[in-house]
């Protein structure tokens, strides 16, 4: 740990790459927390709990306490497609199949893009520490390669650089892997949650409207 803090140091040859891949891993903690929070904790709900009361609501006639209910639950995102179909039934009217059908495309129109948005910038970050992490492995082997051929210097200096460059070639490629890996992991886990999440709506959606017209 003592080597890659003192790859930060403005003597290290490695500095430029550390605080790029820091800069980076800032990044990284900053969008999976942020998403973690909106994906796992504002948008996820027991959709398949809720969607038994909405069901028992709709199948009384009850229109206005299941909009209630999925207005009660604004920022879930089950919640907030299900009360863009429900709408149209409390408003009144002439009703059809299509026109609440194109009230739930609407409503999933404005959740979907939310749910999705910054996830794919964990890849990318995963992929740019890797690349920063490469070329600073690059860098480190020029210094120790040059090392060996410079001419008019002493054993103990040549041995000193070759060190160095050797450092910066393990520390930065250590510090690009640190930073990919969990962005990885991170990013796969938040997709998957994102596509169990649209999964629901699109299974309850159908559902609710089928259960809809069936009653008109």
């Amino acid at each position: 740990m003592s080597e890659i803090l003192a790859g930060f140091s403005v003597q290290s040859s490695a500095f430029l790459y550390m605080w790029l891949l820091a800069a980076v891993a800032a990044i990284m903690v900053a969008i999976a927390i942020e998403r973690s929070y909106y994906i796992i904790v504002r948008s996820n709900i027991n959709a398949p709990k809720f969607m038994i009361k909405i069901r028992s609501l709709v199948k009384e006639g009850n229109f206005k306490e299941a909009l209630n209910l999925c207005d009660s639950a604004p920022e879930k995102a089950l919640p907030r497609v299900v009360a863009a179909g429900l709408r149209p039934m409390v408003r009144g009217g002439q009703l059809d199949f299509r026109t609440i059908q194109n009230s739930v495309d609407e409503g999933t129109l404005e959740v979907i893009p939310k749910l999705q948005q910054r996830t794919g910038f964990l890849a990318m970050i995963a992929n740019v520490a890797t690349l920063i992490g490469l070329m600073g492995t690059i860098w480190g082997l020029i210094i120790a390669f040059r090392s060996v051929s410079i001419i008019g210097i002493d054993a103990a200096e040549k041995s000193r650089l070759l060190a160095d460059g050797i450092s910066t070639a393990m520390n930065t490629t250590l510090m690009g892997l640190a930073i990919a890996i969990p962005a990885i992991l991170i990013y796969t886990y938040l997709h998957n949650k994102t596509i169990r999440i649209i999964d629901e709506i699109d299974e309850h959606t159908v559902k609710l409207i089928n259960l809809i017209t069936g009653n008109q």
